[in-house]
């Protein structure tokens, strides 16, 4: 149920430069916010063309919608660095969008349909074209208002000299996630000096697929800790016999939710209901195979809309997977992708590089949707699963895992509710506080000491373990009741604060520069995509579907701006 760390694993790093492998690596944002008017609405306004492009900026974009902002950071070293460049972001945009504002929560604001939800528009080139049919054939295939949903995704990996290390100690993660025979080849070639970049890649794969395994099996933590979306608009509510309670006339939630977006309200994947579509995590060759069928697999629920209709292009295919982005899931491997490079292949020719947590919900209570604490914990926590053995898991142990995210998100908070491990039905507190002890000596190991950030954290996470009342979901639905407030009117209030803290002071003078060359610099690039298109989007299409491991894809790459 819970895996203590290796005593050889702590010791390993127990000197200064260990410490300093594990304090390492990088952690980066994607914070997504809905742009709504004053009244709360799903703005209908086309993306700011003083924010830049949205297809070619690297920190401002749009998601699903053009609503729906997307400020990302790049990886950088530390928390602070990615906060203070987050919190820019947020001040450069709000003097950008008018009377606009940026909503505080993950679940949308009060709704007037999906065909008001506006898609996301990136400019007339076939690349843009593309990224809108996508999102066209993901509003038909699940509806616009599902799309509409606001998270935090926070990406890590970690210094990359953990793996050498890592590699030479038994039981450690090498054991965890390779085969007897790849270890003692590993072990013959580190006596040798023999090593290869490609050993080094394929142990730092195997690395974080152990990651991303322990991760989900023990992901029903993140959206209780840090779940902050226990109530909804009923204008979200498309289903007229849900089982949701009525909070008050315009309101409804479930009385112990954490993150009704991790829950079976939320934009969860249907690919699972009747197309047969479930990833494989056992390893990086197995999840590259199950996406690669899904997206190769025409799909019959989906051949009933139509690629084209009309003239106009509905999806980009009728298979189970337009292309890997649409499989939702809580945690995902990742490689940086070249232009117009499919993932998989990204992922098939050069590893993963970076683990992405796509659990958490925006933090109504602050305004950038995360703090310092929940990034230390979040780091931590995915240390912790990276370093700790992560066995495959099987048929039985899915379903639990399934079954553990909807229960923690509807009923997290429920007094005595049980959880499934294997043969036993652990008390979620029980297994909650036995995983973050499980994480302490980690954290000691961080501080150098038990006084530390790392240890502060993961003490307020025990506190909300202990008292459900802490928690973000609760205190939500606490201050509801108190001010008479309804979801949309507590949204809206927060909303509000956040947007005259944003206002109160502009970026720094020169973060505000660089924003500016930013967003123009894109808009140029956006433009030389635009003039370098020769082929029709058929064609576009289908080099970009040809593309193999072996044959890279046949759209070459505008020259950078």
């Amino acid at each position: 149920m819970v895996c203590a760390l290796a005593p050889a694993v702590l010791d390993a790093f127990a000197d200064p430069e260990g410490r300093s492998m594990l304090a390492g690596g990088r952690i980066g944002l994607e914070k997504e916010a809905l742009r709504v008017t004053a009244g709360g609405l799903v703005a209908g306004t086309a993306h700011p063309a003083a924010l830049g492009s949205a297809l070619t900026h690297p920190c401002i974009t749009t998601d699903f919608s053009e609503a729906l902002l997307e400020l990302v950071t790049p990886a950088l070293a530390s928390s602070p660095e990615v906060l203070a460049l987050l919190d820019d972001l947020h001040r450069f945009v709000y003097r950008r969008i008018g009377d606009e504002r940026l909503w505080a929560t993950s679940m949308p604001c009060v709704l007037r349909g999906g065909a008001r939800i506006p898609l996301a528009h990136y400019g007339s080139s076939n690349a843009a074209r593309m990224k809108t049919v996508y999102r066209r054939g993901l509003g038909n295939r699940y509806g616009r208002v599902m799309q509409i949903i606001a998270g935090v995704h926070f990406n890590y990996s970690v210094d990359d000299r953990l793996w050498p290390r890592l590699a030479g100690l038994p039981g450690a993660v090498v054991r965890a996630h390779g085969g007897a025979d790849r270890r003692a080849d590993q072990r013959a070639e580190r006596r040798s000096g023999e090593s290869s970049g490609a050993d080094t890649q394929a142990l730092r794969s195997e690395g974080y697929m152990g990651m991303v395994r322990n991760l989900q099996r023990l992901g029903w933590l993140v959206p209780y800790l840090f779940g902050a979306s226990p109530a909804v608009c009923k204008s979200f509510v498309q289903d007229a016999a849900t089982d949701l309670e009525s909070f008050d006339a315009s309101t409804f939630f479930y009385p112990y939710a954490t993150s009704l977006r991790m829950g079976d309200i939320g934009y969860q994947n249907r690919q699972e209901e009747g197309t047969g579509m479930k990833a494989c995590y056992d390893s990086l060759d197995a999840y590259i195979k199950s996406l690669t069928w899904a997206i190769e697999t025409p799909c019959p629920r989906y051949e009933a809309i139509g690629v084209k209709r009309n003239g106009r292009y509905e999806q980009l295919n009728d298979h189970v997977l337009q292309i890997e982005n649409e499989y939702y899931s809580s945690v995902r491997p990742k490689q940086v992708t070249d232009w117009m490079e499919r993932p998989t292949l990204a992922l098939r020719r050069r590893g993963v590089r970076y683990v992405e947590l796509r659990s958490v919900d925006v933090n109504a209570y602050h305004p950038l949707g995360i703090d310092a604490e929940q990034m230390g914990f979040l780091r931590l926590f995915m240390l912790y699963c990276l370093l700790a053995d992560g066995p495959r898991i099987d048929a039985r142990e899915r379903r639990a895992i399934d079954t553990n995210q909807v229960l923690a998100a509807h009923r997290g908070r429920e007094p005595g509710l049980r959880l499934q491990a294997g043969d036993e039905a652990p008390m979620l507190r029980d297994w909650g506080l036995a995983v973050l002890d499980a994480m302490q000596p980690l954290a000691e190991l961080l501080d150098a000491g038990s006084d530390g950030d790392y240890c502060r954290s993961l003490a307020a996470q025990r506190a909300k373990v202990l008292d459900p009342m802490r928690t973000p979901s609760a205190r939500m639905l606490s201050e509801m009741r108190e001010r008479g407030e309804g979801f949309a009117q507590f949204a809206g209030r927060l909303t509000d604060e956040h947007r005259q803290t944003f206002l109160a002071a502009p970026p720094a003078r020169e973060r505000e520069a660089w924003l500016r060359d930013l967003a123009a610099t894109s808009l140029d690039r956006q433009r030389a995509i635009e003039a370098a298109d020769d082929i029709d989007f058929d064609e576009f299409l289908r080099r970009y579907f040809a593309q193999s491991e072996a044959h890279p894809v046949e759209l070459p790459a505008p020259v950078p701006i």
